[in-house]
Formats: C-alpha cells, sequence, structure tokens
C-alpha cells in the first residue's frame, strides 16, 4: 500500500469516527452538546490537518491498528492545551495593545 493509500484510509477511518461522534452528539440535551462543543471541533481541525498533510508509512499504519485513533490524538492534545492558552492570551494582549494605540492617536488628532 502507498503512503497515500495509508494516509487516505486513515482519514476514512477517523472520519468515520468523527461521524459517529457527531450522530452521539446529536442524540443529546443541548446542555451535553455545548459541553464537547469544544471537543468537536478540536477534532474537525484534526481532520482538516489530515487533508493536508501525510504521515509517514509507520505512523499512518500505528494509527490505523488504533481502536480510536481520533479520540487518542483529541486527549493528547487536550493535555497540551496551556500552550493554545497562551496563544489565546497573546492573540488578547496583541488586540489590546492594537485598540489602546488606535484610541491614543484618536486624542492625539482630536487635540
Amino acid at each position: 500500500m502507498t503512503n497515500e493509500e495509508l494516509n487516505t484510509r486513515l482519514y476514512e477511518k477517523m472520519f468515520t469516527e468523527q461521524e459517529q461522534f457527531r450522530d452521539w452528539l446529536l442524540s443529546q440535551p443541548p446542555a451535553e452538546i455545548l459541553n464537547h462543543a469544544y471537543e468537536y471541533t478540536v477534532r474537525e481541525d484534526i481532520l482538516m490537518t489530515l487533508e493536508t498533510r501525510d504521515l509517514e508509512d509507520g505512523q499512518a499504519r500505528a494509527l490505523l491498528k488504533s481502536g480510536k485513533p481520533l479520540k487518542q490524538i483529541f486527549e493528547r492534545w487536550e493535555n497540551q492545551e496551556p500552550s493554545y492558552m497562551d496563544t489565546v492570551w497573546d492573540t488578547v494582549q496583541e488586540q489590546a495593545r492594537a485598540a489602546e494605540a488606535k484610541q491614543k492617536a484618536k486624542a492625539q488628532m482630536e487635540r
């Protein structure tokens, strides 16, 4: 099996896993759906990366043998969330600095 075929097969397996998760999620009450909204979104992002990038043969084969590779990848991601939160915080600070600079410039023009 070629690398492209391995990665396509892995994507299809994980896509099916996501569809099953989605079906389960849609059968839940609204509050439970909200509790899993972040998970659903990150899982979608994981799938999106597999559309544009390929794993090495051994890596793809190993994930194909995993029971639920998408769930496992999400759980690993969730444990690394602080770096994500750092990025969110950096973005908040950048926007605050930009807003502050804009307001200062406006105040100077009004003088």
